[in-house]
């Protein structure tokens, strides 16, 4: 008949032993491992003790010390990146040396505003932004990101239905994002969102899809329309001023016609005056010198003339006439 070895007996102290020592070794390891944490040069860590604030906001990178087995609680946040909110449109990737590709209106909710006008703008624009206080950011608001979404919202339909279709479009683009600025960055401070403001960025303004068409034909009208009227002042400033010098030009020389009349008529009257004066001192001999100059006024402007005693005679081959006979 075989033999069995002897049964083995098992010590339940030593077990016991083995069981703790085992439990206060494994104790001791997740002690140490709970009891530390990093931060990164880019974070902040906020430290929760049975779930309050401890009243520290870590800032030092590095490895730091912290109470064991879930009694401090760690929450890193993130504090140097610049994070963005975009709005009636998203990035669908952003790789280097190509270019950036944006989801269509059909994959994101377009945020379609109305103006002040009555017409409606679809605007697409961007937020950009940095944690800056990791306590306001993670405890103060329930949901800081989708808070700072509905400011944004709020603030651009506020700055929008203030202006017409034309200046959201055109000319108002660059004081809309200032305004848009200067409201959120007022909101976050007032609602502690620990979230400093970078800036606001029009992406794109458009009318609705649906007008489009016609809003473009428009637009093609309004600058048909305004090359005319740039062509037609082009034309008035070419020839108006030149009318203008035209006409200055011939006032000036009435002008200078005038004073020569009005001078020459003194002058005559002058004249007529002193032979007057001299005429009553003398009245037949001014006569004479009168008639005699008259007559050499006359005699002198006209062609050649030969005056003949009618009873002379013999005198014609004496006489050159052959150039009065032609």
């Amino acid at each position: 008949m075989a033999e069995f070895p002897n049964e083995i007996r098992i010590n339940p102290a030593a077990v016991n032993k083995l069981i703790i020592g085992g439990g206060g070794v494994l104790l001791v390891g997740i002690a140490v491992l709970t009891s530390f944490f990093k931060v990164d040069p880019r974070e902040h860590a906020i430290v929760l003790r049975l779930g309050k604030y401890t009243g520290t906001t870590i800032t030092d990178q590095g490895l730091h010390f912290k109470l064991p087995f879930g009694i401090d609680k760690v929450y890193h946040v993130e504090v140097t990146k610049v994070q963005k909110e975009e709005f009636g449109f998203a990035t669908l990737n952003v790789r280097p040396q190509r270019p950036t590709r944006y989801a269509s209106q059909n994959d994101v909710d377009a945020s379609l505003i109305v103006t002040g006008d009555l017409n409606v703008a679809d605007v697409e624009w961007s937020t950009q932004y940095l944690i800056s206080d990791a306590y306001k950011f993670l405890f103060k608001v329930r949901d800081p990101i989708r808070t700072f979404r509905a400011m944004n919202e709020a603030v651009m339909r506020e700055i929008v239905g203030d202006r017409t279709i034309d200046e959201v479009l055109t000319s108002g683009r660059e004081e809309v994002e200032q305004q848009a600025e200067e409201k959120l960055r007022a909101l976050v401070e007032q609602y502690q969102l620990g979230i400093k403001l970078d800036k606001v960025i029009l992406q794109n303004v458009n009318p609705p899809k649906e007008v489009n068409e016609s809003w473009n034909d428009v637009n093609q009208a309004q600058q048909e329309r305004a090359q005319k009227i740039n062509t037609a002042q082009a034309e008035y400033n070419r020839v108006v001023p030149r009318a203008r010098g035209e006409a200055l030009s011939t006032i000036e020389v009435a002008n200078g016609y005038a004073v020569e009349r009005v001078n020459k008529a003194e002058g005559d009257a002058a004249l007529f005056k002193k032979v007057f004066a001299a005429y009553e001192q003398a009245p037949e001999v001014t006569r004479k010198r009168i008639y005699l100059e008259t007559m050499g006024k006359i005699l002198t402007a006209g062609p050649k003339k030969i005056v003949m005693d009618e009873e002379a005679k013999g005198l014609l081959p004496l006489l050159n006439l052959n150039s009065e006979g032609k």
